[in-house]
């Protein structure tokens, strides 16, 4: 069975899709009640200004410069420009309190939920925020699925920031389940695992010359990460497979590049992906690459291939339509009046 990872490298997502796992259900987080207080993650310390993961039900990647905490702050930031909400400020009494409930708008996979309970936090710590669903769980249309009680004005001004985050993260999630399952990003950045693609290829002088020079650089910095190569011919694939036959090599994943051929009738061709598949013969991992769609990613799996990247999974994804509201009554009234609810 092919897994599907993200090309880009977004935090808003942390998929690696496989057939071989659980839906992103198994994330969820584990052993509270029905309605409950989830995480106080904006109660954590940073350190250079990076957070401490101790306190985190699902951990988040790893990554050097990874500051939520300091993404929030900006993205209020520059909500509240120098004047703050003047909306708010006109026509909400300061110290009103109010419960305001989310509600999801259609169908899919929540994610979000414990970074909104960080924003909620950062905007006032006295907010009192209840869920009846985890992340990576199923939500339906018309669903009330979370609320929040505390200040009119601070819940006011958290929602847009809030909703902007999980609409996205739960409209990656929910592609992401309706492909297979589950899904990780292909690699969090430059940093962590090497890509030898088209330009780094031709600028080497050849598929050869860059593979022997990321396993002369590995070896000098001591580093072991995974390393992953382009080809876009089947000859390429054979020098690959010559090399590593002759040489000690860190290549652990070769990419099989525009191998998929779309047809006029929207059907793909992969006689070529499954003819690289067979030369390789799981000597190493790998993966396919271009033409994949949520109509093309079966048939490409049938091919043989282990990986599927699909970089649509965050750059072209809808976001999932999800709302919070302090008239949750008139809100689904007009919403069963839209076929929203």
């Amino acid at each position: 069975m092919a897994m599907i990872t993200t090309q880009r490298c977004l935090p808003q997502a942390f998929f690696h899709i496989t057939e071989r796992t659980t839906s992103l259900s198994s994330f969820k987080l584990q052993g509270q009640s029905k309605f409950r207080r989830v995480i106080k993650m904006s109660a954590t310390e940073l350190t250079n200004s990076r957070i401490s993961y101790e306190s985190f039900a699902i951990q988040p990647p790893l990554h050097p410069t990874y500051d939520l905490k300091g993404i929030i702050k900006l993205a209020l930031a520059e909500d509240a420009g120098d004047r703050g909400d003047v909306t708010c400020l006109a026509t909400i009494p300061f110290d009103m309190e109010v419960e305001a409930y989310f509600l999801a708008k259609e169908d899919g996979i929540i994610a979000g939920i414990a970074l909104a309970e960080m924003i909620f936090d950062e905007v006032d710590p006295s907010l009192k925020v209840k869920w009846s669903k985890n992340d990576g769980d199923f939500i339906h249309k018309g669903l009330q699925f979370g609320k929040v009680h505390g200040r009119a004005h601070n819940i006011i001004v958290a929602e847009r920031v809030v909703l902007n985050f999980m609409q996205r993260m739960s409209g990656i999630a929910t592609l992401t389940k309706v492909l297979i399952g589950g899904g990780r990003n292909h690699r969090m950045g430059l940093f962590d695992m090497v890509m030898i693609k088209d330009n780094h290829i031709s600028t080497a002088g050849g598929v050869t010359n860059a593979l022997r020079a990321v396993d002369l650089y590995l070896e000098q910095k001591h580093l072991h990460m995974e390393v992953e190569v382009e080809t876009r011919t089947l000859d390429e694939v054979k020098e690959v497979l010559h090399y590593a036959s002759q040489t000690k090599t860190s290549l652990t994943r070769i990419m099989l590049d525009n191998m998929v051929v779309p047809l006029p009738n929207g059907d793909v061709d992969i006689s070529m992906l499954k003819e690289a598949v067979q030369l390789v013969n799981g000597r190493f991992d790998t993966e396919a690459s271009g033409n994949v769609t949520l109509d093309t990613v079966h048939k490409i799996g049938q091919s043989g291939v282990t990986y599927i990247s699909s970089g649509s999974l965050t750059h072209s994804v809808k976001a999932l339509d999800i709302s919070l509201k302090i008239d949750t009554e008139l809100a689904l009234k007009v919403g069963r009046r839209t076929g929203r609810a």
